[in-house]
């Protein structure tokens, strides 16, 4: 198998190539289309003098570098040579090789003929120094040349800079990985995604040992669809896969298939699935599959004919139609699940979907385990610290915090990373590099300190909000000021909850009214996240008394039409207000409550600009409540010390 497919492909554009130069042949022996012996034809020394001596010629051009001669017929004596009448052609020659320096006697002898000249004339004679006919054929031609290989430049480029150029243009992109090219990420590269990371595991297993499933009556499974938020791996998961997998592996993007040209996505779709059948059994990947397989119909703005749609439904044909793709199985990646067509995701087609999530507090830990092999670190690294300092970070984000935090300490000519640099580092990637060159007035500072402080003393001081981190008014990015907490990773979120981050985020607004007497446009940011979460509480979640229960999420795609009446919307405008409301005033009650704290949190951030949980607690004490982090937290140091126990055979109450 593999020997024929090493064999070279025919190429259709040698047969144009071939037929060009046929017809170019013809052309320039045709002198303007006539047959040869209609225009001129080849004659010997003795035959030229003959027919001079006869007066049947016109002029003579004598090509003293090629040493030749052409003798133009006269008009009247055409027939007499070439045995027809030359009509509608330019003037008939004869091409005569003899010495150049001859010709001239003979021609002056017969000038000097008193009766040859009055019958027939004196003969002209002309001297040229070109190359002739050649060069005459180049500068006719030149223009013709030219056009050709701007045209072959051009579909070579349309095509991709491929072999056949515009004959290729329908040949599939996808790059193969063997043994030979492939990369050499394994699993063990891939830290965290326990379940995804199972999941495709076996997609190996299926291809390595099918046996061990089909004997029982199961089948392969035929596609896998990697669905996650973007950085989290889903591409890193794929290059596993071709690492592990000892079968060839075609990686493609959803984007090469489509083309300016129609038709050609389609034909590369079905180039693509021919050669995997040829090494099946073989793996294929398609990343960002949303680029065409986008669910059919929903785009007014485009008809039946849409490439895209054409290049889905080919794909749609190959993965499960009429043809079988024995050992053929599709990897694909997404982060936009939402909007694939139906028929994409049915069973038969992608059997399974694989959902590659943003990484837990564990599996943040063990990224960083992964990311700082190569980064030299302080051994007092707290890598535990680190997982808990970035919540919602994906994969590639907890890359770029290692990354970053070696270039800081780079920067400050260190000679090994350490904690304080990657501090720096998840600042200056959530909140943007710090601007210590603005001025501000002391009012405006003061007014920041209040505002960030109202949002600590208010989150510090509720049992569901987000405990603070750090707070800081030094303005960063498009803010003034800025405070980070530490989100719980929760896998259901209560309506306590929700409100009391409700209450944290309008903190800083109630901060500004109670102590300044003035509000300003600081809380916008604020108030734009508050009203979304109120708005999903009521609408989406039925978390409101007027609304129970009611759910009026609608997730069709170009649907201009509100799924709930005028009065709906009136009264969920209304809940929406009444929630804030309730919610403001109860920040303003807890604010006058713990008055002194607010007041001394506010002044400390003033004089230092940046402040600490640690500072906090100093202020308000410490918190009564255990968050869920914490008690992750916990619960992994447990399982890694009975992980450690298992290893030497000692049980924990022993090493304790």
């Amino acid at each position: 198998m593999d020997n024929q497919n090493d064999k070279p492909r025919f190429n259709l554009s040698w047969i144009y190539i071939i037929v060009a130069v046929a017809l170019g042949y013809l052309f320039m022996t045709n002198d303007s289309g006539g047959t040869k012996e209609g225009a001129y034809r080849k004659a010997t020394y003795s035959e030229f003098q003959d027919y001079v001596d006869k007066g049947w010629c016109s002029r003579i051009v004598v090509n003293q570098k090629e040493g030749e001669l052409r003798m133009y017929v006269e008009p009247e004596h055409t027939r007499d040579i070439f045995k027809r009448d030359v009509k509608g052609k330019r003037e008939a020659y004869l091409e005569v090789l003899c010495p150049a320096e001859g010709i001239q006697p003979y021609v002056d002898a017969l000038n000097s003929d008193s009766a040859y000249v009055s019958q027939y004339g004196k003969v002209k004679v002309e001297y040229e120094q070109t190359d002739g006919m050649l060069t005459n054929l180049i500068w006719q031609f030149l223009p013709f040349i030219v056009l050709i290989f701007f045209w072959v430049f051009l579909m070579r480029r349309m095509g991709g800079g491929a072999g056949g150029g515009i004959f290729s243009v329908g040949r599939s992109k996808a790059k193969l990985v063997d043994k030979k090219n492939g990369p050499k990420v394994t699993f063990q590269d891939v830290a965290g995604q326990h379940g995804a990371k199972q999941e495709v595991q076996e997609i190996v297993e299926f291809l390595k040992n099918p046996q061990k499933y089909t004997e029982l009556g199961g089948k392969i499974p035929k596609g896998a669809l990697l669905v996650g938020p973007p950085g989290t791996g889903k591409t890193l998961l794929a290059k596993a896969v071709a690492g592990e997998a000892d079968v060839p592996f075609f990686s493609m993007s959803g984007s090469d298939f489509v083309e300016m040209f129609v038709g050609v996505g389609a034909s590369r779709v079905r180039d693509l699935f021919r050669q995997a059948k040829e090494k099946s059994p073989c793996i294929i990947f398609i990343d960002e599959i949303d680029a065409i397989g986008r669910a059919r119909g929903k785009n007014p703005a485009m008809g039946g004919n849409d490439e895209r749609e054409s290049t889905l439904n080919q794909l749609l044909t190959e993965m499960d139609g009429f043809g079988t793709n024995s050992g053929v199985i599709i990897l694909a990646a997404t982060n936009r699940a939402d909007i694939l067509d139906k028929a994409l995701l049915r069973a038969g087609r992608f059997d399974r979907q694989i959902h590659v999530d943003l990484p837990d507090l564990s599996e943040r830990h063990a990224i960083f385990n992964v990311h700082l092999k190569n980064v030299k670190t302080d051994e007092s690294l707290d890598i535990d610290f680190l997982a808990r300092q970035t919540p919602g970070f994906s994969g590639a984000d907890i890359a770029n915090v290692c990354n970053e935090a070696a270039l800081i300490a780079a920067r400050h000519d260190k000679k090994v990373v350490t904690k304080d640099d990657f501090i720096a580092a998840v600042d200056r990637i959530i909140g943007g590099l710090e601007k210590k060159t603005k001025v501000m007035t002391d009012e405006e500072k003061r007014t920041i300190a209040l505002h960030e402080a109202g949002h600590a003393t208010i989150s510090w001081n509720l049992q569901y909000a987000n405990p603070l981190v750090k707070v800081t008014i030094v303005p960063r990015g498009r803010a003034l000021g800025a405070a980070w907490y530490l989100p719980e990773e929760r896998q259901i979120t209560t309506k306590e909850q929700l409100l009391d981050e409700m209450c944290a985020l309008l903190g800083g607004r109630a901060a500004e009214e109670l102590f300044t007497g003035h509000i300003s446009s600081g809380a916008m940011n604020d108030l734009e996240r508050v009203t979304k979460q109120a708005y999903s509480m009521v609408a989406f979640m039925g978390m409101s008394d007027k609304l129970a229960n009611l759910c009026y999420y609608n997730n069709q795609e170009y649907s201009f039409q509100r799924p709930y009446s005028e009065d709906t919307a009136r009264l969920i405008d209304e809940e929406c207000k009444a929630m804030i409301a309730e919610q403001y005033e109860r920040a303003k009650r807890l604010l006058l409550e713990k008055k002194e704290g607010h007041a001394a949190l506010a002044q400390l951030l003033v004089d230092s600009e940046v402040i600490y949980a640690e500072d906090v607690e100093r202020i308000f004490g410490k918190r009564p409540w255990t968050s869920r982090t914490e008690q992750l937290l916990e619960a992994n140091q447990e399982q890694q010390e009975k992980a450690t126990a298992a290893g030497t055979g000692d049980s924990p109450e022993e090493k304790h």
